[in-house]
C-alpha cells in the first residue's frame, strides 16, 4: 500500500489521508475478497459471529449483500451495516440509508449504521435513528472515538435507544442508551487514549474495528489495557465483554470450537497465554466449518491469492 499524500500526525489526519481514501477506492469484487479474507481469518481463530461496519461511498448499493454472501459461503454469521455519512454529499447519505433499509427489508440481518456524528447532519442521524426504528433495529455507530467528534454524546442523547451499539465512547461526556464496543487495539493504534470501559454503566462487548479476528487475542490486550490504567482490574472483566457479544448473536453459543490448549474457558489462563489457536470449528446444526486449522467449505490458499490480487488493485487506486 503506498504511503499517503501526507504523513498523518493526528487522528483526523488518519481517517483523511488513510482510510477515507480507502474507502472511496473500493468496488464490490474488492470487497467480496476482503470480507471472505476476514471471515476465514475469523474462523481460523474461533470466531463464528461478525459484527460488520461497511463503507464503500463509489460502490454502496449491493455491498451488504456481497458481504453476507462471503461470510455465509464460510459459514461465519454476519450482522451487516453500512456507515451512512454526509461527508461524500447529501445523496450519498440517502443512497447509504436506502442499502441498509434494502438490506434489512429483504431477510438481511442487519443495523443501520453511521459512521460517525461528526461526518453526518442532525437531519442525517434523525433519519438514521427513524429508519432504525421502522425496521426494527438498532443503529450502529463510532461515537466519540477522536476528540473531533466529542460533541456526539449531546448531539446522540435524544436519539439513542437500549438497542444501539455505540463503538469506541473513548471521549464521550455523558451516559448515552446503548450497548458499548471496546476496541482496544484500534484505539491505541489510532492513538485516540483510553475510553475506560468499566466505568460506564452500559453493558459492554469486545471487538477488533476490523484489525485482526482473534477475540482471544483481544481479551489478552483488553485485560493489560483496564490493567494499565487500574491495577485493580482482574482478566475477568475482559472476559465478560468477550461474552456480552454473543447477546448479538445467541446462536453462536451452540457452536464448538476445539482448542489447542486447554483452558481457554478460564480467563485467567487466556489472559496470560498466547498463541492460542483454533483447531476445530463445529456449528450448532452439526457441520464441520474448521478442521485441522484450516476452513472446509473454502479453499484458503484461493480466498488468500483472490485477496491479494484484490488488494493490488485496491492500491493501485491509492
Amino acid at each position: 500500500m503506498p504511503a499517503p499524500p501526507k504523513q498523518p500526525s493526528n487522528f483526523l489526519e488518519i481517517l483523511q489521508q488513510v482510510w477515507w481514501r480507502l474507502d472511496c477506492a473500493l468496488d464490490l469484487d474488492m470487497i467480496y475478497w476482503s470480507a471472505k479474507l476476514g471471515a476465514v481469518e475469523a474462523l481460523m481463530n474461533g470466531t463464528t459471529g461478525i459484527i460488520d461496519h461497511h463503507e464503500s461511498p463509489n460502490a454502496i448499493e449491493g455491498s451488504l449483500d456481497v458481504i453476507a454472501q462471503a461470510c455465509e459461503e464460510v459459514g461465519v454469521k454476519v450482522v451487516c451495516s453500512y456507515g451512512v455519512t454526509d461527508r461524500h454529499g447529501v445523496e450519498a447519505g440517502q443512497r447509504g440509508l436506502e442499502e441498509n433499509r434494502r438490506f434489512i427489508a429483504s431477510g438481511g440481518r442487519g443495523m443501520v449504521g453511521v459512521h460517525a456524528a461528526f461526518t453526518c447532519s442532525d437531519e442525517l442521524l434523525n433519519d438514521a435513528a427513524g429508519l432504525a426504528v421502522d425496521l426494527g433495529v438498532g443503529v450502529h455507530i463510532h461515537v466519540a472515538e477522536g476528540i473531533d467528534d466529542v460533541a456526539a454524546g449531546e448531539r446522540l442523547e435524544g436519539l439513542a435507544q437500549e438497542n444501539w451499539l455505540l463503538v469506541h465512547c473513548v471521549h464521550l461526556d455523558r451516559d448515552l442508551r446503548g450497548t458499548i464496543a471496546h476496541n482496544p487495539r484500534s484505539n491505541m493504534n489510532n492513538g485516540v487514549g483510553y475510553a475506560r470501559p468499566a466505568q460506564r454503566k452500559n453493558n459492554v462487548i469486545l471487538g477488533t474495528d476490523g484489525i485482526g479476528a482473534d477475540m482471544l487475542e483481544e481479551v489478552r490486550l483488553a485485560y493489560v489495557a483496564a490493567r494499565a490504567d487500574n491495577v485493580l482490574l482482574s482478566p475477568e472483566l475482559a472476559w465478560s465483554w468477550l461474552q456480552n457479544g454473543y447477546d448479538f448473536i445467541p446462536e453462536c453459543r451452540d457452536d464448538k470450537v476445539v482448542w489447542n490448549y486447554d483452558h481457554v474457558d478460564s480467563a485467567w489462563h487466556v489472559a496470560f497465554t498466547p498463541g492460542t489457536r483454533a483447531l476445530n470449528v463445529q456449528s450448532s446444526t452439526g457441520e464441520v466449518l474448521l478442521q485441522d486449522g484450516r476452513p472446509t467449505r473454502v479453499d484458503l490458499s484461493e480466498v488468500r491469492r483472490k485477496a491479494s490480487e484484490a488488494a493490488q488493485r485496491l492500491f493501485s487506486k491509492l
